[in-house]
């Protein structure tokens, strides 16, 4: 028992100047990934982040725990989108008097991520007091860089002007990319009967190639317009730290023009294999007309050579 508790106060020793340091830094409370991962690019030593809503699901949608109340009453600092119905909630619930500093607007484009990156840095120099200038500009640089970089790959991919269906949160990043847009459609639970053959009708008509649907609104709506037009699925992301290696938007759009490059080679390669069979038929059809063609003159020929001998 007295070597347990000599351990116990050697670990709380050991750990106390780490607990000290953490405590003594801000904590300031994401409502979602995209703002947490904006938070520690721009001041992950110098701040503690805690993030609500999982990656996986629409902030909208998520279901507050116990623990997001806890959250929020150690926060010093609030960051949320607007989107999130349960903020107020869990503010109250807590009794923090963080300040809230909504961040609003798109943020899956280039120049959209730059302005959301803009407003995050201003509100922790506001509220907390931290010089970020030059740590701002190195993340605007590599966003520049994501940008150039995604210009070139839509081009080198063939991603300008391909018809395609586009769930309405991937919308700006897809005409971004410069795909042609040739039907939208909403949240599944949202779209009407009357919608979705509007959608098919528009996808058909165009020849769309890829129905682009949203990762954490679901996908049975994407699977469903893709089985009835005969065309590719694809799911994309709006949220960083769905795996290791997404570590902030630039990374998702880079993951994401990787997945839409996947899908339109094999949307591409399904319609090779579609053209290639038309063509077969038409010449097994071609091959069984002109048999049944020489079959019909060989009979008539026959005819013929047994009229002439019989005269």
């Amino acid at each position: 028992m007295a070597r347990a508790l000599l351990l116990g106060v050697l670990l709380a020793a050991a750990l106390a100047p780490a607990l000290q340091a953490q405590g003594e830094r801000p904590v300031v409370v994401c409502t979602t990934t995209v703002l947490a991962s904006m938070v520690r690019d721009l001041a992950g030593d110098l701040v503690v982040i805690e993030v609500i809503a999982s990656p996986a699901v629409c902030p909208a949608h998520y279901d507050v725990r116990p623990s997001d109340v806890e959250a929020f009453g150690r926060a010093d600092l609030i960051l949320a989108h607007g989107i999130e119905p349960w903020v107020s909630e869990l503010r109250e619930a807590s009794g923090s008097k963080a300040p809230v500093v909504w961040v609003r607007g798109p943020w899956n484009t280039p120049e959209a991520l730059k302005a959301r990156y803009r407003e995050v840095a201003a509100a922790l120099e506001e509220h907390l007091g931290l010089s970020l200038s030059d740590r701002l500009a190195k993340c605007l640089k590599a966003i520049d860089e994501t940008d150039a970089l995604l210009r070139a790959y839509a081009r080198e991919h063939g991603f300008l002007g391909t018809p395609v269906v586009c769930m309405l949160w991937q919308k700006a990043f897809i005409s971004y990319l410069g795909f042609r847009i040739v039907a939208v459609y909403g949240p599944p639970e949202k779209v009407s009967a009357k919608q979705f053959e509007g959608v098919l009708r528009n996808a058909s008509k165009a020849g769309a190639l890829l129905v682009i649907d949203n990762l954490q609104s679901g996908q049975d709506l994407g699977r469903r317009i893709a089985s009835e037009v005969g065309c590719v699925q694809v799911a994309l992301s709006n949220f960083p730290w769905t795996s290791p290696e997404l570590t902030n938007m630039t990374e998702v759009m880079k993951w994401n023009a990787r997945r839409l490059a996947r899908a339109l080679a094999l949307a591409k390669l399904r319609g090779e294999v579609s053209r290639l069979r038309s063509e077969l038929e038409m010449w097994r059809i071609a091959t069984i007309v002109s048999a049944v063609i020489a079959i019909a003159l060989s009979v008539a020929y026959l005819r013929l050579v047994l009229r002439l001998r019989r005269r």
